[in-house]
Formats: C-alpha cells, structure tokens, sequence
C-alpha cells in the first residue's frame, strides 16, 4: 500500500471494515473468474476444446487455491452468521452457476439433444461437486490433480447425452416424495 502511495488508514478509510473489504476482494475475484472463464468459452471451437481450455484454466488456478479455498470457507462461515453476508455469498453461487448453465446449454446444444433433466439442476450438480472436488484437493492433492472437476464435467456430460439420446424424457423432474413423507 506503501508503494502506492496510500498509508494503511487511507486504504482502509474506504471501506466501512474488514468485512467490507473482504467482499470488496471476493467480488473482484468473482467478476474476474467470470470474465475468464467466458473469454475462453468465446475462444474455442467446441465444447471439448472449451473442456480442456477450463482444464488449463484449473490448473494454473491450482497455484493458490489452497489459501483461496480456506478463505472461501471462512467466508460460509461468517455468512452463516450473518445474513448480508449470507446473501452476497449466495449472489456470487447463483452468478457460477449462471455461468455453469450457459456452458452446459451450450454443451447439448453443440451435442443437438435435450439435456435429460433441467439444466439448472445439472449446473447445481457440476457446481457442488466443484465444492466437493476442491476440498478434496486441498486435502489429497496427490489423489485430485488440477482441473479434475473438468474431467467429471467431460463425464458427466458425455453420461447426460448418451442418456438424452436414449429417449429417456419420461421424468426429467426431482423424484416424486414418497408417500407418507414430505418434501
């Protein structure tokens, strides 16, 4: 800050707290996630070459993930208890996995068949198991290489056409309660 020219108390003084700041840098980060991973979409010829610009992507991503990722659960965490934070965290969420169902819609487009289900609940399913798939990568790098949740897209999107072309439309919504219990 020093370098920049700002003492400490002017580069705070533009936030109301620490808080502030910190959803000031998530947002930052959030918007230029977003722009990246839409620039290397635009860029590629295919779905599959968009799969494996991602898979770079991730990679070089893998860098600092371990601190972003610590940061992040700090964050659901301090959301939990408090609702303005809560409802900026599930902004930044709702935004990836906007992003996710265009990238998917695109997929089955290029693939010419209906998804199998609402995109957005497949979007929910990449997305949480992109939670799911960075934990376990902090946690056993050796066992999670870099840009492994864009190779369970590639599944997974490779599972949901066969499955699309296989005329399964007879139920495309969540499971039906059973009866006797609620939803």
């Amino acid at each position: 800050m020093e370098r920049a020219g700002y003492s400490r108390g002017a580069f705070y003084g533009n936030f109301d707290g620490k808080q502030q700041l910190i959803l000031a840098l998530l947002e930052q980060r959030t918007e230029r996630e977003l722009a990246e991973v839409q620039a290397l979409s635009a860029n590629a010829g295919s779905f599959e070459e968009t799969i494996e610009h991602l898979r770079n992507w991730h990679r070089e991503r893998d860098k600092n993930f371990a601190s972003w990722l610590a940061l992040r659960t700090e964050l659901w965490l301090y959301g939990m208890r408090d609702p303005a934070v809560l409802s900026v965290l599930a902004d930044r969420e709702r935004r990836s996995r906007e992003a996710m169902t265009q990238a998917l819609t695109q997929g089955f487009a290029a693939r010419s068949v209906t998804p199998p289900a609402p995109v957005e609940l497949l979007a929910l399913i990449v997305h949480a198991l992109d939670d799911g798939l960075s934990i376990q990568r902090v946690l056993s790098a050796g066992e999670s290489p870099a840009g492994g949740v864009m190779d369970v897209v590639d599944l997974l999107m490779r599972s949901w056409t066969a499955l699309a072309r296989a005329g399964t439309s007879e139920h495309t919504g969540p499971p039906a309660p059973e009866s006797g219990t609620t939803p």
